[in-house]
């Protein structure tokens, strides 16, 4: 589980400082936009290795519970995710009503995400891992807030973009509950 938390520490660490402009903005005087990029991109891979590998070695070493999930909470899980790959397939830049509503897609798409595992799964080291990423993109939304990130604007009527939005995120919220048992090893439909 420490390579776990490590991972979560550096991955999210990096990015919590990314949110936090005047440091950020410290960095890319100091050392120059391409190096901090370069710093901020190697950190963050090497933070995502770390959880993947600790999250497998966690799973490995057999799952400590902490509570049972009651069992219509999993048929949530499918409906969340489908919003997730919507609002992730949204951060395309093109205009659209859905990138608007979403503001910033990205972050939609993680807390969902996050908030439907955390659903699923009782386990610590799953309540770790997604709530770590719960926790980091409320901190995030809050952080662009305040620093007055407005994100996408707001169309008013559905664009073609939506419709591919909706298509390209459907098809890959399809493949992924096909691909979970073999990239996750985790089984979606049992």
């Amino acid at each position: 589980m420490a390579i776990l938390i490590l991972g979560l520490i550096l991955f999210l660490g990096v990015h919590a400082l990314a949110a936090t402009r005047g440091k950020r903005d410290e960095l890319v005087a100091r050392y120059g936009e391409r190096t901090y990029r370069l710093a901020f991109s190697a950190f963050s891979l090497v933070g995502f290795v770390l959880i993947v590998w600790g999250f497998h070695l966690y799973r490995e070493s057999g799952l400590i519970h902490v509570w049972s999930p009651p069992r219509w909470t999993r048929h949530l899980v499918f409906p969340l995710m489908w919003l997730a790959f919507v609002a992730l397939a949204s951060t395309m830049p093109q205009p659209s009503r859905i990138r608007g509503w979403a503001r910033h897609p990205m972050l939609v798409a993680i807390k969902i995400w996050a908030l439907a595992h955390l659903l699923a799964n009782g386990d610590l080291g799953g309540m770790l891992l997604f709530g770590s990423f719960l926790a980091f993109a409320v901190y995030d939304r809050i952080a662009l807030k305040r620093r007055g990130a407005a994100g996408a604007p707001r169309e008013a009527n559905f664009t073609r973009a939506d419709a591919v939005i909706v298509a390209s995120g459907t098809a890959a919220y399809v493949a992924m509950i096909f691909l979970h048992p073999y990239v996750i090893g985790v089984p979606v439909i049992v």
